[in-house]
């Protein structure tokens, strides 16, 4: 198979799909590669660096669109490439349907088959390709938690994890899943007094058993979400629903609640956000404020630190790129995890929370094998 590697070109989004090693593996099982130029150099990658794996190099995204069978990007094509994208072309990449109208139409227009990574799920119902994107944004929403906790941007002045004689702030993870787990688990090392909330009983004895003293696991509910942001410092929206939008589980009234100078992190920005108030921002200008509360909402937060990311979403993305590779996507889809993945083939919608999302037809993709 010819397989395309994208640049990014999403503002501040300096990830490459795949690393030269995961190009040397896709080349040694006979594919071809063809990677567009300096599409590693954000995650310090060089074009000679892919040269040296057996890639090609292409000066244009619509030369590598125009020779790939399947192309492979971090983030959801932009318009500037919609016209690119060609009928049959397998696009694999995080696609996040659900929460953008416009570009699930403006594929489905391309009749091409779109393979989400967030959507595939292993044989334990776990979504492996988000994964590692999600162990780096939890860590990264405490980081950015922190420093916009500084007076300096305008947070409360406060220091996580205080020092002696001094109090702790108090940190709420919304969600404990692996965004939640993460970050949780660096608020808890830098000393703040952390409630991580979840709706499972058993990830509730599991977070119990795991984490450290200063994290309370607790059942979440509307009412004690409403009582706990209210002394909250910092809150982590960290919730996801495969596939489908984000639930908004703090209202405009809950904010009013909050207190002036504190920060909420919304990691599930990318499917529509889990706080009412929430709007997509960038790493250029990644905050703004409602009510006094700062809001950090940046929908591609791995991207601040390409490097690991890359490595990280390689390691994972990998071996389900060479499967669709050597097999083709339709045989790959016997495997039910993997099937999943598929958000759309042609013109229609073969996953049903995105259907579901805008209420538009449902195609089981059964009846289209």
């Amino acid at each position: 198979m010819i397989v395309g590697i994208l640049k990014e070109i999403k503002p501040q989004e300096n990830r490459v799909c795949m690393t030269p090693a995961g190009v040397d593996v896709l080349k040694s099982h006979g594919h071809t590669i063809y990677v567009e130029k300096n599409a590693g150099v954000g995650s310090d990658f060089e074009d000679s660096q892919y040269i040296e794996a057996g890639a090609s190099i292409l000066d244009t995204p619509k030369e590598v669109y125009s020779i790939s069978d399947m192309v492979m990007h971090v983030k959801e094509p932009q318009p500037s490439e919609f016209d690119f994208i060609k009928q049959g072309q397998i696009v694999f990449t995080y696609l996040h349907l659900a929460a953008d109208k416009d570009l699930t139409q403006a594929l489905l227009k391309t009749g091409s088959i779109g393979i989400a990574y967030e959507t595939i799920e292993d044989h334990k119902g776990g979504l492996p390709l988000l994964a590692p994107m999600s162990e780096v944004a939890g860590r990264l929403a405490v980081q950015q938690g922190a420093k916009y906790l500084e007076r300096t941007f305008g947070g409360r002045g406060l220091l996580l994890g205080g020092v002696t004689g001094t109090p702790s702030a108090n940190v709420l993870v919304i969600g404990g899943g692996v965004v939640g787990i993460h970050a949780a688990q660096v608020a808890c090392g830098m000393g703040a007094n952390v409630t991580i909330l979840d709706m499972n009983i058993d990830r509730l004895r599991y977070l119990s058993e795991i984490m450290p003293a200063n994290c309370r696991p607790l059942m979440s509910s509307p009412a004690l979400t409403r009582e706990l942001v209210k002394t909250s410092d910092l809150v982590v929206g960290a919730v996801l629903v495969a596939g489908a939008k984000a639930p908004k589980l703090i209202t405009r009234d809950m904010l009013s609640t909050m207190k002036k100078g504190s920060v909420i992190v919304d990691v599930a920005i990318d499917q529509g956000g889990c706080f009412e108030t929430s709007k997509p921002t960038t790493h250029g200008d990644p905050v703004y404020e409602v009510d006094g509360v700062i809001h950090y909402c940046v929908a591609n937060m791995p991207g601040a630190v390409p490097l690991t990311s890359a490595m990280a979403l390689t390691n994972a993305t990998l071996p389900y790129a060479l499967k669709i590779a050597n097999n083709g996507w339709k045989a790959v889809c016997e495997d039910k995890g993997f099937a999943k993945g598929v958000n759309y083939v042609g013109n229609k919608i073969v996953c049903k929370p995105v259907a579901e999302a805008f209420n538009v037809e449902y195609t089981s993709l059964e009846t289209l094998l």
